[in-house]
């Protein structure tokens, strides 16, 4: 099962140049994959929900100056051992987070700290990426194990695949986060420089609506701070049965 944000609806090219444009909507467009058709994105967590927000003409800068049975946790924990993944070896984004929080959350860039903070706080795995970065609109699949996922180990730059069945975003040139919101790559990653950009807020239940709201709010609030005017998209995916 493959979840496509149809590329019709989304404008991701020459975002830096024209500005958002284009972005009537973004749809969850549901299509068979063959090989992996039994491993539905929403059979391994029906209750999953993404909210995507994408901003452009960001004001680019640097960084201004008992776990495993919280809810939302142990949720993707769960989750995470759906599809064969060691939630003790790859800790979703949140734990990881979580875990570093009390000795201080570390900084990165302007982009990355906000999100960080805004994920530890609401507990909600969040992610961000370059657009200008992105080659054809992002996609959330269960992988056949080809894909190309390009990472760095000791200051080379190495390609890995995921592994079959794993649920990873991706783009036409490859893998861009593994594992749902494990472990993002370095080709899409928010700098110093991006000024267009598309955050990922990822939940499941025990999260609630109105608890994914206030941290999507947060955060185009936060975004705003050195960007009065910065225009704002966000759009919520879902399964079929929250329709």
């Amino acid at each position: 099962m493959l979840l496509v944000l149809a590329e019709d609806l989304w404008w991701v090219g020459d975002m830096g140049r024209s500005g958002i444009r284009d972005i009537v909507g973004l749809i969850d467009r549901l299509e068979m994959d063959g090989d992996v058709e039994s491993l539905s994105i929403y059979t391994l967590g029906p209750d999953y929900r993404a909210l995507l927000i994408a901003v452009d003409g960001i004001k680019p800068g640097p960084s201004d100056s008992i776990m495993t049975e919280l809810p939302h946790i142990k949720a993707w924990r769960n989750t995470y051992k759906a599809f064969g993944a060691k939630p003790q070896k790859t800790r979703n984004s949140l734990e990881a987070l979580t875990r570093r929080a009390e000795a201080g959350l570390p900084r990165v860039n302007r982009l990355t700290d906000i999100y960080n903070a805004i994920s530890v706080k609401h507990q909600i795995p969040l992610g961000g990426e370059d657009l200008n970065k992105y080659v054809g609109p992002p996609r959330l699949i269960s992988a056949t194990g080809v894909e190309d996922f390009e990472t760095s180990i000791g200051g080379e730059v190495v390609v890995e695949h995921p592994d079959f069945g794993e649920v990873v975003w991706c783009d036409d040139a490859g893998v861009t986060c593994r594992r749902w919101n494990w472990r993002q790559g370095p080709r899409t990653a928010l700098t110093d420089a991006t000024t267009s950009a598309l955050f990922i807020l990822d939940v499941l239940e025990p999260v609630s609506e109105s608890v994914l709201a206030a941290a999507a709010d947060e955060l185009a609030s936060a975004l705003r701070k050195s960007s009065p005017e910065l225009p704002v998209v966000q759009r919520v995916l879902h399964g079929p049965e929250r329709s």
